[in-house]
């Protein structure tokens, strides 16, 4: 009986200390060299992975927030996972880890020109590692800031940087806009020619370096500089914003984007590489958020750009934002049957994300403790497509904690719907639009985003005077933008440009 009463004890005390939720102490200093470059006010994010392949701040399971009230960087600040103004995701599941190894590491969201955390002017700590336990106390230094974006040097690759009068005066300080562009092969033995040129959107929170990942890649690069590859001049624009990517689009919160791109970038970049405005061969391109991207600003700049390629655009139709309708249903966080609202899902269906989870992220993530300054996907869908609020950030489509629809505030976002945008001007619309719209997606989009393209085509394909050519296409169990490829999309570029 003895030998039984010791086992059943051994067993609850192993429960119980199962069941312990894990507290961390966590204290930060800022080096010396890095005070001058230390800003108040910004967000502490402390990242902890059991994945040694990565840095912590480029992926983690467990993410705590806090943004520290008159730290001035002098004295170490400490971070006390029991206090209520600190926020995490991913600390359940410790429990079940304890004596394992992790990695972690913090940085300091300090840019408040730029939403997102790793980027150009955040600090961040060096790796550091502990094995797990209930309780633990953790020191780091915000030792090294982030440099600025470094465009590859390549005789056929031009950096055009322009200061925006609309948006200087929007912000109150001068604001800068960006784009990298690649030339074609034939470019400098022919520059009297006139080349068209595509502008390609970057998929969320993309900057104009992504450049820089085309031209590392070598069956690109062997391709593009052959007398066979298209002749087009291809743009790499640049989405960073306040708040997350800005879209290209006049906003209440991000200023007059759309205004700045078409009449002082665009420009710019035109004159550089000697474009022929009258050719009428200007395109965009883009995938994801830069799907919508594309075909947003060929809806709303209509006799501005003369084609667009869209792979898997973000929702175009908010009454299907996802498996969302904005418009009638009461929350994000559950659907209509009361089940936990799904945000992602492999190719096969299973749902891996909720929109709860994916909200409560961004929370942790933004200085304010709500998804509104989280860089994140909700985050720039809130600045880009709602009003600005009284305290001069933008006002919450739903509520971060609940997920309940302010209606009044969705309703505000219908003039970025571009479902609704043809709706309500097929009759001035539909004319412009005929031969420039061709989009792609996977009907099992990753992000649902499939939904709403398909009610887009569904609209249409009912319209009249005049039918609508649109080409849209889906592929069955194709994931998001999983058919998006820069040679294929340059070569349907070159082929309408050539007339054919």
């Amino acid at each position: 009986m003895k030998k039984y009463i010791t086992v059943f004890l051994l067993f609850i005390a192993v429960a119980v200390q199962s069941q312990q939720q894990v507290s961390l102490k966590i204290a930060v200093s800022v080096s010396p060299d890095m005070r001058s470059a230390f800003q108040k006010g910004g967000r502490l994010l402390f990242h902890l992975t059991s994945q040694h392949e990565r840095e912590p701040r480029n992926r983690s399971e467990v993410t705590i927030g806090v943004t520290p009230e008159d730290w001035d960087g002098e004295n170490a600040f400490v971070i006390n996972t029991r206090k209520n103004n600190v926020q995490f995701t991913g600390m359940q599941k410790l429990t079940d880890h304890l004596s394992e190894k992790y990695y972690y590491q913090i940085t300091y969201k300090q840019n408040t020109d730029d939403g997102n955390e790793n980027v150009p002017g955040n600090l961040y700590s060096v790796v550091d590692s502990f094995s797990l336990t209930s309780t633990a106390s953790l020191y780091l230094t915000l030792s090294k800031i982030i440099p600025p974006t470094v465009i590859v040097d390549h005789p056929f690759v031009k950096v055009v940087t322009v200061e925006s009068k609309y948006l200087s005066v929007f912000f109150g300080k001068p604001r800068q806009l960006k784009a990298a562009i690649l030339l074609p092969s034939g470019y400098f033995d022919h520059p009297e020619r006139n080349y068209p040129i595509c502008y390609r959107a970057a998929g969320l929170n993309g900057r104009y370096n992504a450049i820089n990942n085309l031209m590392a890649q070598k069956n690109f690069t062997d391709w593009w500089f052959t007398k066979e590859a298209p002749q087009v001049i291809y743009v790499f624009l640049d989405s960073q914003g306040p708040y997350g990517d800005t879209y290209q689009m006049d906003s209440e919160n991000n200023g007059p984007c759309g205004k700045a791109l078409t009449e002082e970038l665009i420009p710019a970049i035109e004159k550089q590489v000697n474009y022929k405005t009258e050719t009428r061969k200007r395109y965009v391109c883009g995938a994801s958020t830069g799907g919508w991207v594309s075909l947003g600003l060929q809806i709303m700049y209509p006799d501005f750009f003369d084609g667009t390629w869209s792979y898997s655009p973000d929702p175009v139709d908010f009454e299907h934002y996802g498996l969302i309708n904005i418009y009638q249903d009461e929350t994000i966080f559950y659907n209509k049957f009361g089940y936990l609202q799904p945000g992602r899902r492999t190719i096969y269906g299973e749902p891996t994300f909720s929109m709860k989870d994916w909200i409560a992220g961004e929370n942790v993530n933004s200085r304010t403790g709500d998804y509104r300054v989280s860089g994140g996907q909700f985050g720039a869908y809130n600045a880009v497509f709602g009003p600005r609020g009284a305290d001069g950030l933008p006002s919450l489509m739903f509520d971060p904690f609940t997920g309940k629809i302010d209606h009044q505030i969705a309703r505000q976002w219908e003039k970025y719907d571009l479902k609704k945008i043809l709706e309500k001007n097929w009759n001035t619309l539909g004319p412009k639009l005929q031969g420039k719209l061709w989009i792609w997606t996977g009907d099992m989009d990753g992000l649902y985003s499939n939904v709403a393209t398909r009610f887009l085509k569904m609209f249409l394909d009912k319209t009249t005077h005049p039918v609508s050519d649109a080409r849209i296409s889906f592929t069955a169990m194709a994931g998001h933008t999983a058919e998006w490829n820069d040679k294929a999309v340059l070569q349907m570029v070159a082929d309408k440009a050539a007339g054919k």
